[in-house]
């Protein structure tokens, strides 16, 4: 028996490392979704908005992004490829901006790290001041 998975459809441990790897990848993402909408629940609370928000998958972005002090109607934009991720950066930054962090906090720590950041906002002493 190899243990180098193949090409081959008929290939037993080739379909065995696939359930594998998607059974193991599903889970972690269950588990970041999990942690991030604890975050976003305490940053939405700390905002003025409901909580439980925070575990609505498209509506969580509409008030992330009015956290960070515009429309929600500008969450559309996450629909536009590349454009997606610059208005991701901006909106991170405007949220570090509102609860009194600086850019390279809001850089690193809310948009390339979010979960990390979120929870030091949510759980930490970052007043929400509305710019």
């Amino acid at each position: 028996m190899h243990l180098v998975p193949t090409d081959d459809p008929t290939d037993a441990a080739g379909n065995v490392y696939a359930a594998i790897f998607s059974g193991t990848t599903s889970v972690w993402a269950l588990i970041f979704y999990i942690l991030l909408a604890i975050a976003l629940w305490k940053v939405f609370t700390k905002a003025g908005y409901p909580g439980f928000l925070a575990i609505i998958p498209i509506v969580n972005l509409v008030f992330l992004v009015k956290v960070a002090g515009m429309s929600g109607w500008f969450s559309l934009l996450y629909l536009i490829p590349i454009v997606n991720i610059i208005f991701s950066i901006v909106v991170a930054v405007k949220v570090g901006k509102n609860f009194g962090k600086g850019g390279v906090f809001s850089f690193f720590l809310l948009w390339l790290f979010s979960f990390i950041g979120y929870f030091i906002i949510g759980f930490g002493s970052a007043q929400y001041r509305r710019a």
